[in-house]
């Protein structure tokens, strides 16, 4: 059986309505889900929150959550939260520019 993966971009000016949208999207997702994160410098509480509750749906789906071109200070807060193991991480595209 092939598995094809969604991919949405995450935009910076509302971050949690990315991630509800994309909360929304998982049944369609095929198994994974990865989200671009290269256009995102910060992560505010209420984004968290959305994040958390993206894994957590996507747990109980057994959908994987991949973040790609997520920058070393939005790792380091999703790691201090505890996030950061249930997520996989892929470099940005080559010759993206933000």
């Amino acid at each position: 059986m092939t598995m094809t993966a969604m991919f949405l971009e995450i935009r910076a000016e509302n971050i949690v309505d990315c991630l509800q949208e994309a909360r929304m999207k998982l049944d369609g997702a095929g198994g994974e889900t990865i989200l671009d994160f290269s256009a995102i410098q910060r992560i505010d509480p209420q984004a968290l929150r959305a994040m958390e509750e993206l894994l957590d749906l996507a747990d109980d789906k057994t959908i994987k959550i991949t973040l790609q071109g997520v920058n070393v200070d939005i790792y380091k807060v999703l790691k201090l939260v505890k996030l950061a193991p249930k997520l996989s991480f892929l470099p940005r595209e080559n010759g993206r520019s933000r």
